[in-house]
């Protein structure tokens, strides 16, 4: 069932507050803001709530299901989920595969796949990292091969994310071994199930199973599961970065962290040292800093203008800005912080060391800060190689 107001119609500020309002009166309290990320498996119901609500989709056309929303009204509808302590779950269909498919699919592929999607029928995982070719893409070595209507798919994936979890995986693989690096790469889908694919887990420092390793051991993938054309998934594949900067990027990933700082410091009155006091001062202005800037890049959304690569400097800034929260935070809870449960702050808990253990691979994952900065140097400020 479709929304029954036409958002179209609504202006910014009312589109933000129906959405805020029907969000925490939908989404389940005991999910919000939680100590570890949870699972699609897990939040179904929630998926399934927003696929009738016609809302599972902000940014896919509506043709296919989706709220047809403009970039920065994504912006939005992503921030007041936040807002709400909405747990993001393992959301590769709807966030990254589909867009593709929409884009580069078949008429086949969006038949088959978009569809299920939207309803939580097929839930993806990400293959793009692999063993050594994390952040440097380019470099991976998983090959796929044709042999007649198929491909045999070899190689290995890493930090995959709920793979044990996933119906199917949408992969980068090299089809041309001879071609430069980036030149050689496609983009393929693969059934979960094929013979051949192994998953293994990966337990975090939290002591959490999120994380996998998958091995393709002559693994048959129809040809009809390539995505655009052969050799050509690099393109495919870059086509997501800029949006998936800024939403990375977004300041409410430290501004919520912030508020637990400040609650912890509180009850353990941290407030009266001066160091504690200048140490927060700096993190209030450095998460203000970003906030202006982050208004400057949904403003070039707005206008519909295109982002270019210095919105790089989000990631960069959210994600080092949030590690430094969690190291204060961590300092402020002392030896209860060290514990895996929640340190008392007031009238509620704040899980400290989750909220260190969470912020340590984000200067990694979606392009580690040493590839962002590359990129600032390289593409803005024009820097030799």
């Amino acid at each position: 069932m479709s929304d029954e107001i036409d958002l179209d119609r609504l202006d910014d500020q009312a589109f933000r507050l129906h959405i805020r309002d029907w969000v925490r009166a939908t989404y389940p309290t005991d999910w919000r803001f939680p100590a570890h990320r949870l699972s699609a498996r897990e939040t179904m119901s929630w998926i399934q709530a927003l696929n009738e609500k016609g809302w599972g989709a902000p940014g896919w056309p509506k043709e296919y299901g989706g709220m047809g929303l403009p970039p920065h009204r994504q912006v939005i509808f992503a921030e007041e989920l936040a807002l709400a302590g909405v747990s993001r779950a393992a959301d590769f269909g709807v966030a990254m595969v589909g867009p593709l498919l929409i884009q580069y699919g078949s008429e086949a592929q969006k038949a088959h796949f978009l569809p299920r999607i939207l309803s939580g029928e097929i839930l993806w995982c990400q293959g793009y990292s692999e063993p050594g070719s994390g952040s440097d893409l380019a470099s991976l070595r998983t090959e796929a091969v044709r042999d007649g209507d198929d491909f045999i798919v070899n190689g290995q994936k890493i930090w995959t994310s709920f793979a044990h979890e996933a119906d199917w995986i949408f992969m980068l693989v090299r089809t041309d071994k001879n071609a430069k690096q980036q030149e050689g790469i496609s983009f393929l889908l693969a059934d979960m199930k094929t013979p051949g694919i192994e998953v293994r887990p990966i337990v975090n420092i939290a002591g959490k199973h999120e994380l996998n390793q998958v091995f393709f051991d002559d693994v048959r993938v129809p040809a009809r599961n390539l995505v655009g054309e052969l050799n050509k998934g690099w393109t495919i594949a870059k086509s997501l970065l800029g949006f998936e900067r800024i939403t990375i990027g977004s300041p409410f990933s430290v501004t919520l962290p912030l508020e637990r700082l400040a609650a912890l410091a509180a009850a353990r009155g941290a407030f009266d040292d001066p160091a504690f006091v200048e140490k927060y001062a700096r993190l209030r202005l450095d998460a203000a800093d970003l906030m202006a800037t982050y208004a400057r890049y949904v403003d070039v959304l707005r206008r519909g203008e295109a982002l270019g690569p210095d919105v790089s400097i989000l990631k960069i800034v959210a994600t080092e800005t949030f590690q430094r929260i969690t190291e204060l935070a961590l300092d402020i809870a002392a030896e209860p912080g060290a514990q895996m449960g929640g340190v008392a702050a007031g009238d509620t808990e704040v899980q400290a060391s989750n909220l260190f253990f969470t912020s340590r691979p984000a200067t990694i994952y979606g392009g580690s800060s040493e590839v962002q900065r590359n990129i600032l140097a390289k593409a803005v400020l024009g820097l030799p190689s």
